[in-house]
């Protein structure tokens, strides 16, 4: 039975994740209103920039993690502090000029100077105290699927599943997954559309790939 509950600071995130090692099997209270207030979906960010600056993050310990399985590294943001941005300059009509054009994400990713000094203030937002060598400093909806390079609505330190080695984690997958269906379209094949993409990703990854297969537009 997967684990449900909502981190409510620093130190529970730790025993949290401790616990979670020792007892995958173990629940906690349910997070249904945690995870139901995340389905109003991105908001519009400000998009790729010339020169990028380090963004302010939330006050530290006010954003709490959705912890669906510590084990599996099923983890939801705080939609109240995470509900993820989108690139405005990335539409469904300029598909083949943006996101499905290879090159795009590295010619409008952050330097890692920019966003290294943004993660550590965005742990400390959601009192994270675990490993950050295996912690993404995540974008919510990815820059392959469109979203923001560097808004802090988009972006948040992401914890992998337990005892891993690095960041790579199961929502790599799925935003690989995502983006061969939505690029689709380019290749006139029944395709997932931009908007259907970034609503799934940021209200929950876990369940996007299977949704989002029986939302294909032929």
């Amino acid at each position: 039975m997967p684990l449900a509950l909502l981190v409510t600071g620093c130190g529970a995130l730790g025993s949290a994740l401790s616990s979670a090692a020792s007892s995958p099997g173990t629940s906690s209270p349910a997070t249904s209103s945690a995870i139901a207030a995340s389905t109003s979906g991105p908001v519009a960010g400000p998009g790729p920039q010339a020169t990028y600056r380090v963004q302010p993050q939330p006050a530290p310990g006010t954003c709490h993690y959705v912890v669906l399985s510590a084990s599996a590294g099923d983890y939801l943001p705080d939609p109240r502090c995470t509900p993820g941005a989108t690139n405005p300059r990335v539409t469904q009509a300029d598909l083949a000029s943006t996101i499905c054009k290879s090159g795009y994400t590295a010619s409008i990713r952050p330097p890692a100077s920019i966003t290294g000094r943004e993660k550590k203030a965005s742990e400390a937002a959601y009192g994270f105290t675990g490993k950050a060598s295996t912690t993404e400093y995540d974008h919510l909806i990815s820059l392959e699927l469109g979203g923001d390079p560097n808004s802090a609505l988009n972006l948040w330190p992401e914890p992998n599943k337990a005892r891993a080695a690095g960041v790579n984690n199961p929502k790599d997958r799925v935003e690989d997954k995502l983006k061969s269906l939505i690029c689709n379209a380019v290749h006139k094949k029944a395709y997932l559309p931009l908007a259907k993409a970034q609503y799934l990703i940021a209200t929950n990854w876990t369940t996007a790939i299977a949704t989002a297969e029986s939302e294909l537009v032929s």
